[in-house]
């Protein structure tokens, strides 16, 4: 029998705050951290995204030992983890695994022909931020698209399970970059407003910036949550494009539902990818009401924080666990009138519910889907 794995301790670096507390605090007030910018440095237009204030951020970076060596992603990512890392008092041995997740990284440093080449590399990311903190395991990286933050918590679960470490730190993050702005301009998804996930007035994403970060270990003493079960199925369909039946979301859920040992009835909540893309409100619309949890109440949290990539998957699990331990469901911000072709439950407002277990999903680019359910601690 597997053993049980727990989630027990969580932060989050974003626009809408440095801590988890903050986060919440700005989400049950209606807060967005999205704004509209004008960088010509970023995009030749005016252009709407969640990014962190510098001046914020330069002053929470002020604590960090020679912050001078680091980026603005491994700074984000250092303050993500620092308080989690002192929270769990481990000795960072190595059976202690450290997993980072992001889609692009330092991408960043290919601007600058002075900074080499290394620099942009995932692995060297993680090993920068890895050798600040003394981890001894060899950093492991997980870049799955949008699902890579979501993934690297069933990723650290099943390492756990299979007894290969006793506990895992996990980081997500990425950046808001000429880069990513126009590769998503390209594809003409960007909406010209903050983004509207599952409205029929929806006109595109909108981008973000965010770091999150999670202490996984089987000891249930600190325990925020349990992970009940996880499932990641690619469907194949297309490079940037969903399976129009849901078919990889389907069966990643049918999946984590599998080993659960539940059903679609025993799910609270759905904390979902919700783009506001209108073939990824679609496609999950579709698969949702493929397993009958058409009726289960469901956000995005896109309209706060925007779509911050390989850190959504995380950052959406750290306040999907809030939300459950709170008991309420957080409003679906951007959310009007439905514009999908199946019913679900949109959340229109903030409002109490009990809520034992919640399911967390996310899709991306070539056709990766993950699914992750959660159970409260009582």
């Amino acid at each position: 029998m597997a053993k049980d794995v727990y989630i027990s301790a969580t932060n989050c670096i974003t626009p809408m705050g440095f801590d988890v507390e903050t986060n919440v605090e700005n989400i049950l007030s209606g807060r967005s951290g999205i704004s509209q910018f004008t960088d010509r440095q970023l995009m030749e237009h005016p252009f709407h995204a969640a990014m962190l204030d510098k001046d914020e951020l330069d002053k929470a970076a002020s604590q960090i030992k020679n912050v001078d060596n680091y980026t603005k992603l491994e700074r984000m990512m250092i303050l993500a983890l620092a308080p989690i890392i002192a929270q769990s008092q481990s000795k960072l041995n190595p059976r202690t695994a450290f997993i980072l997740s992001t889609t692009k990284g330092n991408i960043t440093a290919l601007e600058n022909p002075q900074q080499p080449i290394q620099k942009a590399q995932l692995s060297q990311l993680a090993r920068t931020v890895a050798d600040h903190f003394g981890f001894q395991a060899e950093p492991i990286v997980v870049s799955n698209a949008c699902v890579s933050g979501i993934l690297a918590v069933a990723i650290a679960k099943r390492m756990i399970q299979a007894n290969l470490y006793d506990e895992a730190f996990v980081v997500s993050g990425d950046l808001v970059s000429e880069f990513v702005l126009s590769g998503f301009n390209s594809f003409q998804a960007m909406s010209d407003l903050p983004c509207k996930p599952y409205s029929a007035n929806r006109t595109g994403v909108t981008l973000g910036e965010a770091t999150a970060a999670v202490w996984v270990t089987s000891d249930p003493a600190h325990a925020k949550a349990k992970i009940l079960g996880d499932g990641s199925i690619n469907d194949a369909n297309h490079i940037s494009g969903p399976s129009r039946t849901g078919e990889g979301l389907f069966r990643s859920i049918e999946s984590a539902m599998k080993e659960a040992k539940m059903d679609a009835q025993q799910i609270d909540y759905i904390s979902a990818h919700g783009t506001a893309t209108p073939f990824n409100d679609e496609m999950e619309a579709i698969a949702f009401n493929r397993l009958g949890l058409q009726n289960v109440p469901i956000n995005s949290l896109k309209g706060y924080y925007g779509h911050t990539l390989g850190a959504s998957g995380l950052l959406e699990t750290v306040i999907g666990i809030e939300s459950m331990n709170r008991n309420r469901l957080f409003a679906s911000m951007g959310f009007d009138e439905i514009g999908v072709s199946q019913p679900i439950e949109v959340i229109k407002e903030n409002h109490e519910k009990e809520i034992d277990i919640f399911l967390k999903t996310a899709s991306g680019f070539g056709g990766c889907n993950t699914a992750v359910l959660f159970e409260k601690i009582k």
